[in-house]
C-alpha cells in the first residue's frame, strides 16, 4: 500500500507517515525531502513551514539516490495535500 508525503503530497511512500502510536515513519520523501520523525520532531518544521520552503526553492526533487520520475509533476502533487489552495 503506498502513502502519501504529508508535506508535499508524493503518493508513493512505503510507509504511513506515523505509527499507530504516534511515531515518524523516519522514511524520507524523495520528492520533498520530509522525514516524519525527524523533520518534525527532532528539527521543529511543521509540515506546512517544509512545504512553503519547498516551493520557495522552486519545488525541486530531493533525492539524489531515486531519478526524478519522467512525468513527475510537483505542483499537481502538491494539491493532494493543499486542496488546491
Amino acid at each position: 500500500m503506498a502513502h502519501m508525503c504529508i508535506a508535499c503530497g508524493w503518493p508513493h511512500l512505503h510507509e504511513a507517515p506515523r505509527t499507530a502510536a504516534g511515531g515518524g515513519s523516519y522514511e524520507i520523501c524523495p520528492s520533498c525531502g520530509f522525514q516524519p520523525g525527524v523533520t518534525d520532531d527532532d528539527e521543529g518544521h511543521t509540515p506546512a513551514d517544509w512545504q512553503f520552503a519547498w516551493i520557495k526553492k522552486g519545488m525541486p526533487w530531493s533525492s539524489a539516490g531515486m531519478h526524478q520520475p519522467a512525468a513527475w509533476n510537483p505542483a499537481a502533487q502538491l494539491q493532494r495535500v493543499t486542496g488546491g489552495k
